[in-house]
């Protein structure tokens, strides 16, 4: 098994998590959801994290993210969340129809940690329908 190394420690901590547009909103259309691909790339990449694997439906996003133990999951997510509302109302807020600005993102998420079941998850993540892949590589 690959493990990743900080200074003190190795570790291999990775989380599905699942959010959703406030209100459940079918907001997460074919050019946002290209775009919002590379923002929640180059967001996690911010905090020494990477998304394993991931895919945009229309009205939710799942994420299996690979998070370092210096950072708490809550911080990682709220980060990606805020960052990616402030973008996406710059970006699209002027040019979209019912658009709620920067509180884009219903409050809470989903989160469960991935041991044994990983392969189980990377599986139900790759053969999801009408999905747009998070990660960039493979």
């Amino acid at each position: 098994m690959d493990y990743e190394t900080l200074s003190h420690s190795k570790w291999d901590c990775k989380y599905h998590v699942v959010f959703i547009p406030k209100y459940r909103r079918k907001a997460l259309y074919a050019e946002l959801r290209r775009h919002l691909g590379a923002a929640f790339r180059t967001l996690t990449e911010q905090k020494e994290s990477r998304i394993e694997e991931g895919h945009l439906m229309v009205d939710h996003v799942h994420m299996l993210i690979s998070i370092p133990p210096k950072y708490a999951v809550a911080n990682v997510v709220g980060f990606i969340k805020g960052k990616s509302a402030i973008h996406l109302a710059r970006v699209y807020g002027e040019h979209r129809r019912n658009f709620v600005g920067q509180h884009f993102w219903a409050r809470g998420y989903f989160v469960s940690t991935v041991g044994r079941d990983e392969q189980v998850i990377r599986e139900y993540l790759r053969f999801m329908p009408q999905n747009i892949r998070l990660r960039s590589s493979d």
